[in-house]
């Protein structure tokens, strides 16, 4: 019981009304670009709350995960969300001193051209249990493959979308995370 009085008394009602807006955001954001294949902006939004809000991520990105499964079903992709965007938000806490728009965009394409990399994993896996280590890696790297021309498009959405988003609302989050309004 003591446990869960500690946890309690980390979280304010301001971070989670924050944190419940962050994952709004992301799963709104996500929603409206749904229609556009691999462009996105969750890896700017969980890149832009780390560097801004620290550790709340810790709390966004399991609430994105599980509210992703809940709206479209626990299939496979949502397996991949479990490691990937947990990834990310690490790479982001690693180099969270960075105030570079070219590094994050940097980042950020990366992340978007090893995203089918990273996907692959799981079909290792099914591969691997089915019909042993030969035929897991031809699954992975046939399923990594055919995606590679997605994984540009990702790669190229994710680096515009920091390069031109990474100051104007870096500036919204750090008045919003020092609590103060915004001038008009």
């Amino acid at each position: 019981m003591r446990g869960f009085t500690n946890l309690h008394s980390k979280f304010s009602v301001i971070d989670i009304a924050q944190i419940g807006i962050m994952v709004a955001i992301i799963e709104v954001s996500k929603f409206a670009l749904s229609g556009m294949p691999n462009i996105e902006l969750t890896s700017f939004w969980l890149i832009m709350f780390t560097l801004y809000f620290g550790w709340k991520i810790v709390a966004i990105v399991p609430a994105f995960i599980l509210i992703e499964g809940a709206f479209y079903g626990v299939h496979l992709w949502w397996i991949m969300y479990l490691y990937a965007w947990p990834l990310l938000v690490t790479i982001a806490w690693i180099f969270r001193k960075n105030t570079s728009a070219i590094f994050w965009a940097v980042v950020s394409g990366i992340f978007g051209l090893c995203f089918g990399a990273l996907c692959s994993i799981p079909y290792f896996v099914i591969g691997a249990m089915s019909g042993g280590f030969i035929a897991g890696m031809r699954a992975a790297i046939t399923w990594w493959v055919a995606g590679i021309p997605w994984d540009f498009i990702h790669c190229f959405g994710n680096f515009v979308i920091m390069l031109v988003l990474f100051h104007p609302i870096g500036k919204a989050m750090k008045m919003v995370a020092d609590g103060r309004r915004a001038e008009i």
